[in-house]
């Protein structure tokens, strides 16, 4: 059997949309209809026609693709394929956190579950984060969740004081800045260019830091031919389609395993791709209390993000 001619003819028969991500293996890419980060990925999903929605993605991913689109299917490879950074902030346990300080705006990062969203005032993703932090009046207190780094990197680029929730992304924070420094010297010319998910000691080292599609972006527009890129290598498939004249190095994790690949995105594989859209499961469901909540802040972060 033709896989990839499989799913497209399962797509064009079932009216389905395919939605990637940039950290998704190569051959899920290949065959997606739209390729892109967290805010790319809702802004299609807001937009599309389709009846079903494919989301090759983690689950955080395709519950936003639903809460944007709860009349129509939703369905993912594989419903394991979680997110470390969403798993760091338990509903029960921010619920409380937020208790403790009812004053305060709440900006949670998109990584998060449906449950978190309905307990935010505004999502924001890592491309837009710095203007949804800035859309909040200045006297306005703010609870940032659940990327303490993320956090951290948005302090520094507006200057407001925010509450931080103690969460990370297990793929951005175990890069070795040690084994990172000894690369740059073996490559003098190369850039190191990092996701504000990595943790403070490697920005600071950083050449250039950015969202996934910012990154992307940078390395077609610089004129250097070598870059270290510090996020999930899964990104890199599309920096050499578009740049086949430079080099691109993934940065060292700080042990001998390929940390800097996310297992939960790599259970996603074209079989499961395949299987998920020809009986239409795993399908996302949202329970309609959560829905109802956690889908205005995520309209909130898109108007945001469309405003000049």
């Amino acid at each position: 059997m033709d896989i990839i001619k499989e799913i497209h003819a399962i797509k064009k028969a079932k009216n389905a949309v395919i939605l990637a991500h940039y950290y998704q293996d190569s051959d899920i890419q290949d065959v997606a209809d739209y390729i892109g980060d967290s805010l790319g990925l809702a802004q299609q999903a807001e937009k599309t026609d389709a009846a079903m929605i494919v989301f090759a993605g983690v689950h955080f991913m395709a519950e936003t693709a639903k809460l944007l689109n709860p009349g129509k299917k939703v369905v993912i490879p594989d419903m394991n394929a979680g997110c470390s950074l969403a798993d760091s902030c338990p509903p029960d346990e921010f619920r409380k956190f937020k208790e403790k300080h009812p004053d305060y705006v709440v900006i949670s990062y998109i990584n998060c579950t449906a449950e978190i969203k309905a307990m935010s005032d505004i999502i924001c993703t890592s491309s837009n984060a710095v203007k949804v932090v800035n859309s909040v009046s200045p006297d306005k207190k703010i609870i940032f969740a659940p990327d303490k780094n993320l956090g951290a990197y948005v302090i520094k680029q507006t200057g407001r004081e925010m509450l931080l929730w103690n969460g990370t992304c297990m793929v951005h924070e175990i890069f070795s800045l040690e084994k990172i420094t000894r690369l740059k010297l073996r490559h003098p010319q190369a850039e190191l260019i990092a996701h504000p998910e990595c943790e403070e000691h490697v920005l600071k080292q950083a050449d250039f830091i950015g969202s996934t599609t910012a990154l992307l972006n940078y390395t077609s527009s610089s004129n250097k031919k070598e870059f270290i890129v510090a996020t999930e290598s899964g990104i890199i498939y599309q920096m050499q389609k578009k740049n086949p004249d430079k080099v691109f190095i993934p940065a060292p994790p700080n042990n001998n395993c390929a940390c800097n690949d996310c297992p939960h995105m790599k259970l996603n594989t074209l079989e499961k791709l395949y299987a998920c859209m020809m009986n239409e499961l795993p399908e996302i469901i949202i329970p309609e209390h959560i829905a109802l909540y956690a889908v205005k802040p995520l309209k909130r972060m898109l108007e945001i993000s469309a405003a000049p």
